[in-house]
Parts: C-alpha cells; structure tokens; sequence
C-alpha cells in the first residue's frame, strides 16, 4: 500500500512554487494534515531523489556559485556540495533509527507503567537562508526538515540569484510545491514570509536580520532555530606549532575570501611568537595563491557592492602587515592581514566578515582573558596550543558555539557534532541527528498498567506522608 502511494505521488505532475505567500501556507498546511510526511518510507523516498538530483546537477551548483561571486569549484565542492551529500547520505541510512520512540525509565510514583519520547513533526516550517555558503546553508536545514516529517518553505538569498535559481530547480524536480517550496525575492518577500504564522522558524544570517526574525517569530510564540555570528577569536600561545597554525588559519580565515561566520575573526598571539607567525604567514599565503593572489582562480570576490564598501572602510586608518589592495571593479579585496588594531577601532567593533584579519599580540593570561572577554560570546573558538592546562583553562572559561583545537573551521564538518551558536551567536543547533532532533517536538508519553492500583496518591492523604517522602526519594 506505501508503495502505491509513494508512486503515485512521485507520478503526479509537479506544482511549481507560486509567489501567493498565504496560499503557499495555506496548502502546505493541507498537505501537512494528510499524514503522508510522517511516514518514514516517503520521507526517505524523497531524500533519495534529492540525494539523486543534488549529485546530477552538482556542476550547475559549482558553476552558479563561481558566476554569483567567484567561489573556487573545489570550495565549492569540499564546502557545499560535498558536505550536502554526506549529509543526505547519513540520514538517509540513519534516520529510521532517529525516529523510533525511545524508551526511558519510568517514575516510580507511577507505577506500574512505561514511559517513551516520541518524536514528531512540527508541522509547516520556514527557513530562510543566506548569501555566503548558498547551497549548504539552504539544504543542511532542509534535510533535517523532512527527515523530520515537515513540509517547508525556503527563502534563499536574493544576494546569489544564479545559485537560488538551481536550488529552486533541484526543489521542484522533487518535491511538489505543497511539501517543499522555493521563494525568491527581496527583503520585501522575507518580511512578508515572517508576517505569516508558522511551526518552526529555522534562520541563518546576520545578528541584526535575527533580531527581526526572533521578534517575528515570538509574535505567534513559534520556535525558531537562530544560526548568526560574532567575533570569533583565534588564540596561539608561545607553544604552538606555527607553522601549522599559520596555515591553518589562513586557510580558515581566507575560505570564500573570509565570508564565513565560522572563520577566525582575529588572532590573539602571545607576544614572544608574533613576528614568527607573521612572517611564516606571508609566506604560507604565497604558497596559497602566489604573489598576486587577484589572479588566482582560488580565491573568491566580496558579494556586493555593499558589503565590499563595508569592509574597505574596515581598512581606514590601519596598519596593513600584508595585503590591504582593493579593486571596487571586480569586488576585490586581497587577503590581509592588520597589525594591533585598537580594541575600539571599527574593525574590532563588529563581525568583519571578509578576508581581513587583526593579528593582536598579549603578555599574559589575565590580558587575553580580557580581550577576549570584550566581544560577548561567538560562534566559534580556536585554540592553537600544545599546553593540556592553557586549553582546558580557555574552554572552562569561555562559552562559545562550537570550535577546534590546533585547527579552524573543522567543527562545522562532523554530522555527529551539534553545530549552532549561544547568546549573541544564536540558539538552537543543527547537523546529523541534531537537525532531525531539531526539527522534531519530543512528545512524552507515560502508558500505566490496571493490574494493580496502587492508593498512595488517592485522598484522604492522612497517614501517607512517610510513604510518600519515601516514594520521592526513589522514584
């Protein structure tokens, strides 16, 4: 019987995705209310074809993301499509495992019973996407969604049309418009999006359009997931390997030219080790993209025109180490690197979000914790250190969405890891089994055996209250 419904859903012709936000709503609900999407067999059946169509058109993803702004192909793949396919492939193997209800103990003051947590759907989620890693950021969300038993609505970024339009492409190969939609537009279509009453809000963006989206999302009361950002602090000690941590963190600062809410924002160096990192970092970034990196084919350009304007400003009045070129005719800014920019410099007063980096230099422990200390808490953390007691003094101290020791960016690849930020970087978290659970309401359910009929909690209560104490302590 599944199987004839699943083909006959997957024959029937496909609905494209209209711009009539309420009736997009309106008809996922519908289509929400007929069960299908809590069937495990038709979830799966659709992360399948995904899966298929997302690997058929991987070079159109490729090539839309180098025409939107120059992302090299290989970042493209290791950064977006692969981890894409990982992702769909992971839970397609595990996601019958995620959805049996679990079993815990029960409580003795119910006795005798059995207790299960129950995972289902929320029911019509939206999920707005963004601009810089444009197919990841937009699919990542999504898997998690439908594995889930969700229908959904996506919004991606206006700011990489090219990109959007084969997502929408690859969405309506698959899914029909009452089960998954694609709407494109500008802000304008976003706030009309988060006028409407939803189930789940899942947003990925900048701390400002999240305040939007948290205030949007509190007039119905509706959870939502906040995936935003911050100053993310990179620390190296006079112990580390810097060698290695200098390419590393050119590596995790300068990937799609610095545009990356989980790259190391500025180095925090101790002082003994400064010129030694400095200068192997010059010559790490020759090796990367040869002393002209403009015309390498490796590295990405600035989005628009906005946000190059932007990061040049960040520029105004600094020390430039290495690099600080800028071309406004291809959005292009060199990686580069500043030397000991003051901590109330524009620079250091907001997430730079391009490929510059401030190189700042500390005696002790009690100035770094200080510094670090002036930024609230990020979305990631970096640690370049051989000391076990330095490490574990920084980890203890500091809250921070998720990190790597002795490298940069990795945290963001392992499924089994729950990636998402904390105070100012966000709530809520997503990857793997996390994006399932995330996108799942865990509904408790206490089943208590007839049997016996224990009185205990029955009046008149006279005489129990020893017993009671002692069923408290136990149960």
């Amino acid at each position: 019987m599944v199987t004839l419904v699943l083909r006959h859903y997957f024959y029937q012709p496909r609905i494209k995705c209209m711009q009539n936000i309420p009736e997009i709503v309106k008809s996922q609900r519908h289509f929400f209310e007929t069960q299908q999407t809590k069937n495990i067999g038709f979830r799966k059946a659709h992360l399948k074809s995904l899966l298929s169509e997302v690997v058929k058109k991987e070079q159109d993803v490729l090539d839309a993301m180098h025409s939107d702004f120059k992302k090299p192909i290989f970042e493209g793949m290791v950064s977006e499509t692969g981890l894409v396919i990982n992702e769909l492939k992971h839970t397609i193997k595990k996601l019958n495992k995620w959805s049996k209800p679990k079993r815990v103990l029960p409580s003795l003051l119910s006795f005798p019973s059995s207790a299960k947590i129950y995972p289902e759907p929320y029911g019509t989620v939206l999920m707005i996407s963004p601009w810089n890693y444009p197919f990841q950021l937009a699919l990542f969300g999504l898997i998690g969604a439908i594995a889930a038993g969700n229908t959904a609505v996506l919004k991606p970024s206006e700011l990489t049309p090219n990109t959007s339009k084969v997502i929408r492409e690859i969405i309506e190969s698959v899914f029909s418009s009452d089960y998954v939609c694609v709407v494109e537009g500008e802000a304008s279509v976003a706030q009309e999006l988060l006028a409407q009453r939803w189930d789940y809000i899942f947003f990925t963006g900048s701390n400002s359009v999240g305040k939007i989206v948290a205030k949007a999302a509190a007039e119905y009361i509706t959870p939502s997931t906040l995936e935003l950002g911050g100053k993310s602090p990179c620390v190296i000690d006079e112990s580390a390997n810097i060698k290695i941590a200098a390419r590393r963190v050119l590596w995790g600062k300068f990937l799609n030219a610095g545009q990356t809410c989980i790259s190391p924002d500025y180095v925090l160096i101790h002082q003994s080790v400064k010129d030694k990192f400095t200068e192997q970092f010059c010559k790490e970034l020759a090796n990367f993209y040869g002393d002209n990196p403009k015309s390498s084919n490796d590295f990405a350009r600035i989005i628009n025109d906005k946000n190059f304007n932007r990061l040049a400003k960040l520029l105004e009045g600094q020390t430039v180490l290495v690099g600080g070129d800028i071309d406004p005719a291809e959005r292009y800014i060199s990686p580069t690197l500043l030397d000991e920019p003051a901590d109330d410099s524009l620079v250091m007063q907001e997430e730079i979000f391009g490929p510059i980096l401030p190189v700042i230099s500390y005696k002790n422990t009690e100035e770094l914790h200080q510094k670090i200390s002036i930024h609230g808490k990020p979305l990631a953390f970096y640690i370049f250190s051989s000391k076990k007691r330095f490490i574990k003094q920084l980890l203890n101290k500091f809250s921070f969405g998720g990190g790597a020791i002795n490298d940069t960016n990795v945290h963001f690849a392992n499924s089994n890891i729950r990636f998402g930020g904390v105070g100012e970087s966000g709530y809520g978290g997503y990857h793997g089994k996390h994006s399932f659970d995330t996108f799942s309401h865990k509904k408790g359910l206490v089943k208590t055996g007839t049997w016996i009929d224990i009185p205990l909690r029955y009046a008149p209560y006279k005489g129990k209250l020893k017993l009671l104490r002692l069923f408290l302590r136990f149960g």
